[in-house]
């Protein structure tokens, strides 16, 4: 493997402190690089760093002669004079563009909405994103550096690049480092992935999915070896309390040896936890539309939309940008009426929706139990905004005031004292979550909830959501977090409500164009979609035999603990047959670790 680029005792450091700590690595000719990590933990710096953007503390960035290297980051590549087709194919024609089919795809599938002549001043930041995508993908680069590059695309256009990064070199040819949070994406383009965390990058064989094996399974083995530890610790301080009165040289030489043994316990990386807060009651009547069509100023986006959504359903909505997802949830919500047809809601039905965006000192949160709306200003402080809705806040069985509560939630005790207006893109996400639940909502609507979230904080959302009693509705272009937490998929198609029995596969069939219908493998393989369906069937079908031989380990633990423990005859058998069935349930937890790679 030819050698490209590589980092070398890198460091980085800003006032506030060190960014990232004596890193050293590379990439070389076929590797394809996902990058995971905490938001604020140095993903886009180290980025920018190997592409010579952003100069290091101390370290160097080599290239090896003559590479290309093409750079997307999260500002703007172009000045705002220029038009689209300038920054994407700059003065060509378009018979010269147009006749090279690699730009003609990138066009259609990334600006195909947005006209050439038009001024970048004049795009959205989702629009201006995309052009900065697609002006980077129509140059010949060797290696690739992209930060976010499925913000702003939907699921069609994130399989679209998931499909150009895998087919834009040979194997081994070119290099890919990309950071997203779209973990789907990451298992679709990465063959390892690197996890920057605590000043260090940590490198993983394999996509997302063999990542969070790994990561599972150093986290047991430091769990292990931090119980030693502690184990030590525990007795070193109990012989302590012991000889505490007796004040000689040999206690005070044990309590230098406590000292030593705890002196290199590195510091707990803050976890964040989502709770169970209280909900209201819901009904069994929660939102029907019957023949619904909804619109504005008189032009109806939705059309004929017959949907019943239940108590406990758990509901993915998939569409592309534009297709009327927001409409729906506003009609869902009760921000919207329907221009005709019949929409029933549940009398007890209390909605909490999740809003794309939070405009700070703009449109307030969802009214509150007085009936007023509550508005947030980007100089309040975080702990007064939660502490507005009530004073203490029930979580499982017990009470917590705000600042538990947002303790609990991840923030220190430092941050509580912020304004809001100085919260990190994720840690304003996470508040306004916040926000949404403390008011005890029954149908919860979450609208790209993923948007500014890491890895962390989804894997913890969705512990979360798992245990959410009431009826939710998630409308996300991260088919990672769709598949997880939904049991069912519909996607807004040409004005209409479709259900999606084969979920976003099904989507992403429907919509796609007859030139990539006719580019698909024409064999006798097995479809993506139905390969998945039967590795989901051989998952459920290991869960079932692993529970029930988990449940036989238990049971004859039980029967060890019932035998008379001073008849070595009668435990002997017990003890047999134990081994035996951990043996098998080792047999199947491998074999399920294999089937879900």
């Amino acid at each position: 493997m030819a050698h490209l680029l590589s980092g070398e005792s890198l460091r980085l450091e800003y006032p506030t402190g060190v960014v990232l700590e004596d890193v050293t690595l590379g990439l070389g000719d076929g590797d394809r690089v996902g990058v995971v990590g905490r938001n604020g933990d140095g993903k886009s710096s180290l980025l920018r760093m190997l592409g010579r953007t952003l100069k290091p503390t101390s370290g160097t960035v080599n290239w090896r002669s003559g590479l290309r290297v093409g750079l997307l980051s999260q500002g703007d590549a172009f000045a705002e004079t220029l038009s689209v087709g300038q920054a994407v194919v700059g003065e060509r024609e378009e018979y010269e563009w147009a006749s090279d089919a690699r730009i003609r795809e990138i066009v259609q599938a990334l600006i195909a909405d947005i006209g050439f002549e038009t001024k970048l001043s004049e795009l959205s930041g989702g629009q201006r994103r995309r052009v900065d995508l697609a002006a980077l993908l129509v140059g010949d680069w060797d290696v690739l550096l992209l930060d976010e590059p499925t913000n702003h695309l939907d699921i069609q256009g994130i399989d679209w690049l998931a499909r150009h990064l895998n087919s834009r070199w040979s194997s081994s040819k070119g290099a890919m480092l990309a950071i997203t949070h779209d973990r789907w994406f990451l298992d679709a383009v990465s063959t390892s992935t690197w996890e920057v965390h605590d000043a260090r990058v940590e490198p993983f064989e394999g996509g997302y999915a063999a990542y969070v094996l790994q990561r599972v399974e150093r986290d047991r083995i430091a769990a292990a070896t931090e119980a030693k530890r502690q184990n030590l610790m525990r007795k070193e301080l109990a012989w302590l309390r012991r000889g505490a009165p007796a004040r000689t040289s040999k206690p005070k030489f044990r309590i230098e040896a406590a000292n030593n043994l705890i002196a290199d316990v590195p510091p707990l990386r803050d976890s964040t936890e989502l709770f169970q807060l209280a909900s209201a009651r819901l009904g069994k009547t929660v939102i029907e539309m019957e023949d619904v069509n909804a619109g504005y100023a008189g032009v109806d986006v939705l059309k004929g939309i017959n949907w019943n959504l239940g108590p406990g359903e758990r509901t993915g909505i998939v569409g592309a940008n534009g297709a009327g997802k927001s409409t729906l949830l506003k009609l869902l919500s009760g921000e919207l009426k329907p221009s005709s047809g019949k929409l029933k809601r549940g009398k007890t039905v209390r909605v909490g929706i999740l809003h794309q965006r939070w405009d700070l000192d703009g449109d307030p949160l969802e009214p509150q139990e007085d009936g007023k709306p509550m508005k947030v200003m980007a100089g309040d402080l975080v702990r007064e905004v939660l502490g507005r809705i009530k004073t203490y806040f029930t979580v499982g069985k017990h009470e917590l005031t705000a600042t538990q509560l947002l303790e609990r939630l991840g923030f220190d005790r430092a941050q509580l004292s912020n304004a809001v207006g100085e919260l990190s893109g994720g840690e304003r996400r996470r508040l306004q979550l916040l926000l949404v639940l403390a008011a005890e909502p029954n149908v919860l609507i979450l609208d790209e909830p993923t948007n500014d979230v890491d890895t962390d904080m989804l894997a913890a959302l969705e512990d979360f959501l798992d245990s959410w009693p009431g009826t939710l509705v998630i409308v996300s272009h991260d088919r990672y977090l769709l598949e997880r937490a939904s049991d069912q998929q519909y996607a807004v198609l040409d004005g209409h409500l479709r259900h999606l029995p084969g979920g976003v596969d099904e989507y992403l069939e429907l919509v796609s164009t007859p030139e990539e219908k006719q580019t698909q493998v024409k064999d006798n393989t097995p479809s993506e979609s139905a390969l998945e369906r039967a590795k989901r069937k051989e998952l459920a079908a290991l869960e079932r035999k692993l529970e029930k031989a988990s449940k036989k380990v238990e049971k004859l633990y039980k029967k060890l603990e019932a035998a008379d423990q001073s008849d070595f005859q009668a435990l002997q058998p017990i003890l047999q047959d134990i081994e035996i069935a951990k043996s098998e349930h080792e047999g199947l937890e491998n074999a399920w670790l294999e089937a879900a790679l």
